[in-house]
């Protein structure tokens, strides 16, 4: 299993070619692909109207989707990672790519993203794995 990034989502969903997709279309069609609610908010956030909206949802909610823990943990854990950060003077870009980074890491999968602030995430907090993905030929 492998949890995908909201960056990664939008290009496959815009029709791009990169590195991050062609993974992405791969784990789709292994059963590797992974979402999270934070992701499905983020997707949804973008739909161009009604009808896409309801596409977006139906499409993200038949997705094996992994759970942040019970009793505000993970987002606790997340607050914490957004701390460390600070502290060692990185911003991460989005409170949201926390609360994904922590969920990658609670549920100790690898995180394919195509967003550079996870590589700042990753080096505060080595726990994070990230999906290494081939440059384009």
């Amino acid at each position: 299993m492998v949890l995908v990034d909201t960056t990664v989502w939008i290009d496959l969903l815009r029709g791009r070619g990169s590195p991050p997709v062609m993974t992405l279309r791969q784990l789709l069609t292994d059963g590797q692909a992974v979402t999270a609610p934070v992701i499905l908010q983020e997707v949804l956030q973008g739909a161009s109207g009604p009808d896409s909206l309801q596409r977006l949802r139906d499409h993200f909610l038949s997705l094996p989707m992994v759970e942040p823990a019970a009793g505000g943990l993970t987002h606790a854990a997340a607050g914490e990672l957004y701390a460390r950060c600070r502290w060692q003077g990185i911003t991460p870009r989005s409170p949201h790519d926390c609360l994904i980074a922590q969920l990658a890491i609670e549920h100790d999968i690898p995180l394919l993203h195509d967003d550079r602030g996870f590589e700042a995430l990753a080096r505060v907090d080595g726990r994070l794995r990230l999906m290494a993905v081939a440059a384009a030929p």
